[in-house]
C-alpha cells in the first residue's frame, strides 16, 4: 500500500477539473520580454521572476507545470536555485509538478537521482525517465511511489523526428517482436502489474511520455495502454497538432504541454 495517493492520480484529477494543460517552464533567458530581462541582475534572477507571475497568472487554470531542468543548468548555480524556488512556488500553489529530468542510470546513481528530486531542494511530485539502459533503472523511483506516492513518466514515444532512430526499429527476429517501444512499454505494464488493479479512473503510479506529433500512432499506442496516463509534448512549436493529442487524451488521458506557446506568447 503506499503511503499517500499516487501523484499521477492527483494530477489525472487535476486535469478532470481543469483541462489538460501543462504548463511548460522551459525558461530560456532569451524567451523573456528585452525589457522585463534588464530589470534584473542576472539572467537567473529574470527567468525566476517571469516563472513566478506565469505560475501566478496560469495556475487557476494549469493541470500541472512542467519544469526543464536543462535551461537551470545551463545557468549555473543561480540557475539551479531559480529551478530550485519554481518547484516550490508550483507546489505552494497546491498544482502538480513534473521535474523533466529524464533521468536513467544504474543501481545507486539511480537511487541518488530519485532522492535528489523526489526530496530536498529538487523536490517535485513527478519525474520524467529514461528507460534505454533497462528497466532495473527505474526500481529506485517506483520505491517512492509506494512509501511517498511519487509518480513518473517513462519515455515512450518521442516528438523529436530522430525518435525513429531507435525507438520505431522493429525487433522482428529477435526475443521480442514489434517495435522498440512496445517493448518499452510492454516493460512498463509489466512494472505496474505490482501496484494491483489500476485502470481509465485510477492511475499507476508510472504514465508515459507520447509525443502528439505522429497521427498514425497516436491511437494504436492509446488503445494499447487504456490505463496508462500521458504527459503529451509537442504540441504547438514542434508541429504537434490538437486532433492527436485528442486521440491521446481519450482513456486514462493525458496532459498537453505548451511550453513556448506559453512563454513567447508576447512576442505575437
Amino acid at each position: 500500500m503506499n503511503a499517500k495517493p499516487y501523484a499521477m492520480g492527483r494530477l489525472q484529477a487535476s486535469c478532470a477539473e481543469r483541462g489538460p494543460l501543462c504548463v511548460g517552464l522551459d525558461t530560456d533567458p532569451s524567451y523573456i520580454p528585452p525589457e522585463i530581462l534588464k530589470l534584473y541582475e542576472s539572467p537567473a534572477d529574470a527567468v525566476l521572476a517571469y516563472n513566478l507571475a506565469l505560475i501566478d497568472a496560469t495556475s487557476p487554470h494549469a493541470a500541472c507545470f512542467k519544469v526543464q531542468i536543462a535551461y537551470y543548468e545551463a545557468m549555473g548555480l543561480a540557475g539551479l536555485a531559480a529551478y530550485s524556488a519554481t518547484l516550490k512556488a508550483v507546489r505552494s500553489a497546491g498544482v502538480p509538478v513534473i521535474a523533466d529530468v529524464k533521468r536513467g542510470d544504474i543501481a545507486d546513481t539511480a537511487s541518488a537521482y530519485a532522492r535528489a528530486h523526489f526530496g530536498g531542494d529538487f523536490e517535485a511530485d513527478i519525474v520524467t525517465l529514461n528507460p534505454y539502459m533497462g528497466f532495473d533503472t527505474l526500481e529506485p523511483f517506483l520505491e517512492y511511489a509506494g512509501k511517498a506516492g511519487k509518480g513518473s513518466f517513462v519515455l515512450l514515444r518521442t516528438s523529436n523526428p530522430g525518435m525513429r532512430d531507435i525507438e520505431n526499429l522493429e525487433l522482428a527476429g529477435r526475443e521480442a517482436s514489434g517495435r522498440v517501444l512496445d517493448r518499452v512499454g510492454a516493460g512498463i505494464t509489466s512494472l505496474m502489474d505490482r501496484f494491483g488493479k489500476y485502470g481509465e479512473s485510477a492511475c499507476a503510479p508510472f504514465g508515459l511520455v507520447v509525443g502528439c506529433t505522429e497521427e498514425t500512432d497516436a491511437r494504436a499506442i492509446r488503445d494499447a495502454y487504456p490505463g496508462l496516463f500521458f504527459l503529451i509534448p509537442g504540441y504547438g512549436a514542434q508541429g504537434g497538432a490538437a486532433r492527436i493529442a485528442a486521440a491521446l487524451l481519450d482513456r486514462a488521458g493525458g496532459t498537453v504541454n505548451s511550453s513556448r506557446g506559453i512563454l513567447t506568447a508576447w512576442k505575437k
